[in-house]
């Protein structure tokens, strides 16, 4: 008699909790039985979890995979490069300031670093005689496509940033959306606890967008700073060699020579 009195309860409350978890966060269940490993490592929580944020979360971690792609090349390359390095660049214009100018030539020829490679024009152009603001005009053009070079694809690392945390917020918001309808239609017979369920899988697509955007965060800020040192050492190295070092070259006077001088 009990289970007669019972069963026309649980058959209404089924349906309504099957409705409010089916809808609540965008849930996709995985197929069961499955699991990805890697190295030992089990993935399949976090594979989990990407499937039950929906689309959105999916968008998110092929955002984070070309983010990522793009930050370890340009990490690696600057790192080959040696931006910001000035120890090739000094011995250059000691060797020019030391009336070897071939030799300070000789050494920047086949340099990677692209202030090297900046200086070394500056060398060549002053060398067979030009002009000087015809130079620096040269080395102007050249230094605009070293620094553009250095900063190609950093646009993406950039827009990740930006539109990571807001992607995550936008899927939170139609997973609460969907919860919130699955309970309304649900009505008296809704479960609490699906609902609960519902909102911290919407939630997670905001997790998910912090943590693809605050590591990219960090590694751009420290490529955009090798960017400004490597500009910094070519801005100074070209206008020291045109300048001559005039400041560092000058002549101290003695005391006795200004008191000449001004009794003169």
């Amino acid at each position: 008699m009990a289970d007669t009195e019972t069963s026309p309860a649980a058959s209404t409350a089924t349906p309504a909790t099957d409705s409010l978890s089916g809808t609540a966060g965008t849930l996709l269940d995985p197929s069961p039985g499955m699991s990805l490993s890697l190295y030992g490592y089990d993935l399949q929580p976090a594979v989990d979890l990407v499937v039950k944020g929906g689309p959105v979360a999916i968008i998110l971690v092929a955002l984070s995979v070309v983010a990522t792609t793009v930050m370890l090349v340009k990490v690696s390359r600057f790192l080959w490069l040696r931006l910001g390095a000035r120890s090739r660049v000094e011995r250059a214009l000691a060797l020019w300031f030391g009336a070897r100018e071939s030799d300070a030539i000789a050494l920047l020829n086949g340099a990677r670093q692209p202030a090297a490679q900046v200086l070394a024009g500056a060398m060549r152009g002053t060398h067979a005689g030009h002009d000087d603001r015809l130079v620096r005009k040269d080395v102007e053009r050249l230094a605009i496509g070293k620094i553009a070079q250095l900063r190609s694809h950093l646009r993406i690392l950039d827009v990740t940033v930006q539109a990571a945390p807001l992607l995550g917020l936008f899927g939170t918001v139609i997973g609460m959306i969907s919860a919130f309808q699955a309970l309304q239609t649900a009505g008296a017979d809704a479960d609490p606890a699906v609902l609960a369920g519902g909102i911290w899988v919407a939630l997670t697509t905001t997790a998910l967008g912090l943590a693809v955007a605050l590591p990219i965060a960090f590694v751009n800020a420290w490529l955009d700073g090798r960017v400004e040192a490597e500009q910094r050492v070519m801005e100074d190295a070209v206008t020291s060699l045109l300048t001559g070092r005039v400041s560092a070259r000058a002549p101290l006077r003695t005391p006795r020579e200004e008191d000449g001088n001004a009794t003169g």
